[in-house]
């Protein structure tokens, strides 16, 4: 079972007010594990009314970076103290296997530890001059907190997608309000009680807990919330980012994708076969930035393809938490079916399943599919132009570098893109080629906390992680000192300019 938490707020936990729960449902065992608190939006003007006040009081907007990069560090510490016990809570709460959910943790600390360091950065850049060419003035530039800042995360890495956004927003001096996905925010809310542990000042973090509709909108279209960040699905993203403009409020959206993974004849077949499953399969498929549509170059496809029949079947699939699974169950019931779904639209539209498609036929329970991969794909089929977030991977041939690159960018989205090439100036064009936020070449998948993260396209806009996701929780404000001890004199005989 789950600790019992209820909502974080102001440094408090408080029931919800109408005392309703979400129970936790195991997406591996398919029984209720525990619940979680269900806030309406009377539970977030309470969140939101005590993080404005924590705002305006300065315990926490007002300090230096160094002071903040301290509670940061503390908490990269606890949740490495706390690795094990984290990891198992992540894998029980969304199937994420445990291997990849220990690994996530290590992440997490480490994004704290990077934002405390860009934190104490922050004070050496704060009050940077600006050459304006006049000597009558001085010009400096402060960044400052922007205030209340809405958190809203998914399901797929319940606690690294929050620590993204909570690790650079604290280090801004920013008061946080998270609210996770409803599907799994079990790791949220230890994340709440780890923030208690290292008395992060009161109002600083709060976590609420619910569904979408009760909790999420009426957080995102709080007029006192100064910035909306969100990731999830374009059609939720589309809602956000609309109460965002009716606030005249800045939002970061990061939202879904599908990107493609393009291989050519001169690429290591055995290399390429493992970054095309790991681009496609890694985090059981559930990933926006999965390279789910693989395009092989014709000469090598039969090889390809017989190769990674072979590797995709013998991928180990069960429970997640034992060690060295390597796909887990989907997080709920209502994606399981929606994954099915398109497995069926795939074979109605024509194309044929090379392997999967189905329940592994050894687990009789829980949300399993096996990996799927289809051949005979047409760019007009939903498989190839919708997001499906499960364990799918759908493939097409090319014969040029030119239709290989038109194929990929044929898409609304543009999170990721991928190219597998021995040579060089090949990769290079094409990386500059594709419409999206990252590229990988010779790999698919790597993300690294230093780096930006984020796309274009239906892939929404803004970037997380890197400087980038810090400046993201700043505001930019323009100080400028007349220094000249005589009088201006516009209105003088002799006018200054």
């Amino acid at each position: 079972m789950i600790p019992q938490r209820e909502l974080f707020i102001a440094g408090r936990w408080v029931a919800p007010k109408q005392g309703k729960y979400l129970d936790v449902v195991s997406p591996a065992s398919e029984e209720v594990i525990g619940r979680i608190p269900a806030a309406n939006a009377e539970d977030v003007e309470a969140a939101v009314d005590a993080a404005s006040a924590a705002a305006k009081s300065g315990h926490w907007t007002k300090t230096t970076g160094a002071y903040r990069a301290g509670f940061l560090r503390k908490m990269a510490q606890k949740i490495r103290d706390k690795k094990s016990e984290l990891a198992k809570l992540e894998t029980m709460d969304c199937g994420k296997p445990i291997d990849e959910a220990e690994w996530d943790m290590d992440d997490v600390a480490g994004c704290f530890d990077y934002y405390a360091g860009l934190a104490e950065k922050l004070d050496e850049r704060q009050d940077s001059p600006i050459d304006v060419g006049m000597a009558d003035f001085e010009v400096k530039v402060r960044r400052e907190p922007l205030g209340v800042v809405a958190l809203i995360t998914p399901w797929n890495y319940p606690l690294l997608m929050a620590t993204w956004k909570v690790a650079p927003a604290l280090a801004a001096g920013n008061c946080c309000i998270l609210k996770p996905s409803e599907l799994a925010s079990v790791t949220c809310l230890e994340l709440a009680a780890i923030a208690e542990e290292v008395e992060l000042p009161a109002g600083a973090l709060s976590v609420i807990t619910g569904l979408g509709a009760a909790a999420g909108a009426p957080l995102s279209s709080n007029p006192k919330v100064a910035k909306v960040a969100f990731t999830g699905s374009a059609a939720t993203g589309r809602v956000v980012a609309t109460s965002s403009v009716n606030q005249l409020r800045p939002a970061t959206l990061e939202l879904g994708g599908k990107s493609a993974l393009l291989v050519f004849d001169d690429a290591d077949v055995e290399k390429a076969v493992e970054w095309a499953m790991f681009g496609s399969f890694w985090t059981n498929g559930q990933i926006c930035s999965a390279t789910s549509r693989l395009l092989l170059h014709k000469s090598i496809a039969p090889k390809f393809l017989e190769h990674l029949k072979q590797r995709a079947e013998s991928i180990n699939i069960g429970e997640p938490l034992e060690p060295g699974c390597r796909m887990g169950p989907v997080v709920s019931e209502s994606q399981y079916n929606r994954v099915k779904s398109y497995v069926e639209v795939g074979v109605a539209e024509g194309a044929k399943l090379l392997t999967g498609g189905k329940r592994p036929d050894s687990l009789s329970r829980g949300y399993f599919l096996a990996p799927t991969v289809f051949v005979d794909v047409k760019p007009s089929m939903r498989i190839w132009r919708e997001e499906i977030f499960g364990p799918v991977l759908s493939v097409m041939t090319f014969e040029t570098e030119d239709e290989a690159i038109a194929l990929a960018n044929d898409c609304e989205y543009g999170l990721g893109g991928a190219v597998i090439s021995a040579d060089p100036d090949r990769c290079k064009r094409v990386s500059e080629a594709l419409e999206c936020g990252i590229v990988w070449v010779n790999c698919s998948q790597p993300c690294f906390t230093q780096a930006p993260w984020g796309g274009v396209k239906n892939s929404g806009f803004g970037r997380e992680l890197g400087e980038w996701g810090l400046e993201n929780f700043l505001s930019v404000k323009q100080v400028t000192k007349y220094v000249n001890p005589g009088i201006w004199e516009w209105y003088g005989p002799k006018p200054k300019l």
